[in-house]
């Protein structure tokens, strides 16, 4: 069982017992429509700018040559830009590498590494260094990987592509899947120890 990420990375297995001081939630399953509403949000929040570009570039030859056709080539190329791109984040749901984000999972979080269980002999081990940032939603938290590190002999345009469009990939916590209140807060202060959150209280169950 494998971790999808573009690049193959966080390829890491398990077939250990679990351990004893884990938090152990229910078992939960992204599903594709809620992944693609929320990669979506982050990338285009983030990168919203970027579609500028071919705007701008479709309308420099207006300057030379002023036509209203230079103003529909700017909006054809804003459009295919951003269906090029949207394309790509709504791609990870079909492509077969990422097929195990949308497994259903048990999750089992301790101070040193997060295990996501298909069953009780399969599974993946993330480390907490592999998470780049958490968000705490009204209903639960989205731990967001790094992207792993580029190949050395990547080089010129395309590191630089690879490096700005990167599709995010993360793991959806919902607070449901907590098995007590408990666990949910005893989480929470995790996050927060690890300087994830912010050192406020968990909110109140």
């Amino acid at each position: 069982m494998q971790l999808p990420n573009q690049r193959g990375g966080y390829r890491q297995q398990v077939q250990q017992g679990a351990s004893p001081l884990a938090i152990r939630t229910k078992k939960h399953q992204l599903d594709t429509d809620t992944y693609t509403r929320l990669a979506m949000g982050r990338v285009w929040r983030r990168e919203w700018w970027y579609a500028l570009v071919p705007f701008v570039l479709g309308l420099l030859p207006a300057l030379i040559w002023p036509s209203w056709w230079w103003l529909a080539s700017a909006l054809v190329l804003t459009i295919l830009y951003v269906l090029f791109r949207s394309a790509q984040i709504t791609g990870v749901t079909q492509v077969e590498q990422s097929k195990p984000l949308f497994e259903k999972l048990g999750y089992e979080f301790d101070n040193k590494q997060i295990v996501l269980r298909r069953n009780e002999k399969e599974g993946m081990r993330l480390t907490w260094d592999m998470i780049g940032d958490v968000k705490r939603d009204a209903d639960g938290y989205l731990l967001t990987l790094r992207a792993p590190e580029l190949p050395q002999d990547l080089k010129g345009w395309r590191r630089w592509v690879a490096r700005h469009f990167d599709t995010p990939i993360f793991l959806q916590v919902p607070d449901r899947i907590f098995n007590s209140p408990n666990d949910q807060k005893l989480f929470d202060a995790m996050l927060r120890r690890k300087n994830m959150l912010p050192g406020a209280a968990a909110p109140a169950q």
